[in-house]
Formats: structure tokens, sequence, C-alpha cells
């Protein structure tokens, strides 16, 4: 594994620990200020990082507790300034005696922005069960 596909792990690695400590404005901070994408609790495009907000809330809001963890990453590395992440997610939510478990996709599309890698594109969407 190369330098870069490690630097995007550990920013990943952060963004699950900041969410499941509910510290929305870290995990806000790993998207650029031109995010676009797609969530899996909305319709709408989101467009800005006060759109990414309103998705983590949606879940932290939803749940008593929850945990959040990504599964099998695979990062094209396009160039020096640009890698893709595509992985598997789950979301769990506990509420009194009732959990909830929520299956997805992702996909991050990282930009070296300065020395950091910021999110500039997202798309979540729930698993297809057949």
């Amino acid at each position: 594994m190369g330098a870069i596909e490690k630097q995007i792990l550990e920013v990943e690695k952060q963004m699950v620990e900041a969410f499941n400590r509910g510290k929305v404005d870290e995990i806000v901070d790993f998207f650029d200020e031109g995010v676009i994408g797609f969530s899996s609790t909305r319709h709408e495009r989101l467009m800005g990082p006060d759109d990414v907000r309103e998705t983590f809330f949606y879940y932290l809001k939803e749940s008593e507790s929850l945990e959040f963890n990504i599964t099998s990453p695979l990062i094209k590395v396009v160039d020096d300034n640009c890698a893709i992440m595509t992985f598997y997610w789950l979301v769990v939510m506990v509420s009194g005696k009732k959990r909830r478990e929520i299956h997805g996709r992702g996909t991050h599309v990282y930009a070296k922005k300065g020395e950091k890698w910021k999110i500039v594109h997202e798309h979540f969407s729930r698993a297809h069960h057949g």
C-alpha cells in the first residue's frame, strides 16, 4: 500500500471515530467547502458542508446511541492530488430495546488541498437486498 492510500485510510479512520463520538463539526472538517454529492438520508443533492452536517445529524437524532463502521475500502489513486475510495458501511442505531442496522455503499472522492486530503464528492446509498 502506497503513502496516498495510507493517508486516505487515516482520514477515514478519524472520520469514523468522530462520528461515533457524535462530533459532527470534526466530521465536516474532512470535507471541502465546495463538496457536492448524494446522501442515503435524502433524495436532493448535497451542496456544501451545511448539507453534509445535516446528514450526520439525521442519524444522531434518530437514536439514543449509534455506531458507524466501514469495511472493504478500495482506493484508486488518480494522481498525486486525487483519489477515489469505495467502501461498504454499516450504521447501528439503538433506542431503548430497539436495534436497527442500516447497510450501504459509499464513495468518497478526495482532492489534496495544501497538505490535507479533503472530500470533494460523497455518494452514499443504502444496500439493495435481492
